[in-house]
């Protein structure tokens, strides 16, 4: 969901740059953020579901497949590449999740994976959206659990990709610590969004993918800018700080899912390990798949595409849609 160790280098730089600054901070956070949104304006269109405000991002024809980002993502991190080759086969229902992007945030309820899924999944019916799979990626494969879980009966499948769905041992490390505590959500945050380098967030990007490479092009156009808007970050930092409870919770409620499930997972996953989620919740499910990519790291939906395309295409066929 992020790299711990070079998202140290944000704490640093934010926590050198408090001390007697607010005002400074304030105002430079402001242009930055202004400059985020007119650099990546939306690429889709807005859905209003109870006075909220959904992004979605809707492309090709076919069955509907609905794509749920990761933690301090976006639709451009699907939209990228990928979109373009599911739009063929499916049409494309990319959504930012609450306080993501450019979607509307839930306040403190919005921790919930299950809040989260049912307001996509009330934007999805205004889009009639009718008997999706559902894709989910890192945090959003949480998401994507949740979706399956809830009372929707026409959801026909999910594709989980390196999805954080088990509960994990330990903690998040220093970086969510921090953001997720509400000192750092008023101190270090802004600090973050009015000082850190291009470099900086342009690193960790590299360590979400490491060991592979980032795709040519991809730092420059996900929007890591928009990520860095106050707002994003604290919405961000409180969703995953706040996920483990509900996972744990989840887990429980998995082996009543009796609908096809696809898990695709990189076997060099640092960042959600194969071991602590895909693998035990492949024993949990009644019907699933897990295919294991060695040498994968966390991004395979850019890194090995065909490996993804192909989970879908066999979650549509079990689904009896293709």
């Amino acid at each position: 969901m992020r790299s711990p160790r070079l998202a140290l280098s944000l704490i640093l730089a934010a926590t050198t740059a408090i001390g007697g600054l607010a005002l400074l901070t304030d105002r430079r956070a402001m242009a930055r953020e202004a400059a985020a949104e007119a650099a990546y304006p939306p690429t889709g269109q807005f859905i209003g579901v109870q006075g909220v405000k959904v992004h979605a991002h809707v492309q090709g024809k076919g069955p509907d497949l609905v794509l749920i980002h990761g933690a301090s993502g976006n639709t451009r991190d699907f939209t990228f590449a990928l979109v373009d080759r599911l739009a063929q086969d499916y049409r494309v229902i990319a959504f930012d999740r609450p306080g993501l992007g450019w979607s509307d945030p839930l306040g403190e309820a919005g921790v919930s994976p299950f809040l989260q899924a049912r307001l996509l999944q009330q934007a999805a019916a205004k889009l009639g959206v009718n008997r999706p799979i559902v894709l989910g990626h890192s945090y959003g494969g949480a998401v994507a659990m949740a979706w399956g879980l809830t009372d929707t009966p026409d959801t026909a499948a999910l594709v989980i990709i390196s999805g954080a769905t088990m509960p994990w041992p330990g903690g998040l490390g220093p970086f969510y610590a921090v953001t997720g505590s509400r000192i750092g959500a008023a101190t270090v945050i802004p600090a973050i969004t009015a000082f850190a380098a291009p470099s900086q967030a342009e690193g960790v990007i590299d360590g979400i993918f490491a060991p592979n490479p980032t795709p040519e092009g991809y730092a420059d156009y996900v929007g890591a800018p928009l990520t860095m808007r106050r707002a994003s970050l604290r919405a961000n930092a409180a969703q995953v700080s706040g996920l483990k409870p509900y996972v744990t919770r989840m887990a429980e409620e998995y082996p009543k899912l009796d609908i096809p499930v696809e898990l695709l997972h990189g076997t060099a996953d640092t960042i959600v390990p194969a071991k602590v989620h895909a693998i035990p919740l492949a024993r949990l499910l009644p019907d699933a798949t897990l295919t294991l990519l060695p040498d994968v790291a966390h991004m395979p939906h850019h890194t090995h595409p065909d490996d993804v395309i192909a989970a879908i295409h066999r979650a549509a066929t079990r689904a009896g849609l293709r």
